[in-house]
């Protein structure tokens, strides 16, 4: 599971520029995510990976077109 969120930390670091506080709260926000998927069952570490770069993602908005700068002109 660790392997898994460093992982998910090294490739959201690549995304976007943070602040160290807020990679701080991302990692703390992953972990619990990423625990919750491996206690009810969820052991592939690439699924855990990309489960947990989609929840950040969604956190961050960058996964909201509106957010993310889409206005569809």
């Amino acid at each position: 599971m660790e392997a898994a969120i460093d992982r998910i930390m090294q490739t959201y670091d690549l995304l976007l520029n943070r602040t160290p506080a807020a990679s701080d709260e991302a990692r703390a926000k992953v972990t619990e995510y990423v625990q919750t998927l491996f206690d009810a069952g969820e052991r592939d570490p690439h699924r855990l990976t990309v489960c947990g770069l989609t929840y950040l993602r969604q956190l961050d908005g960058s996964t909201d077109h509106v957010k993310a700068g889409y206005t569809g002109l």
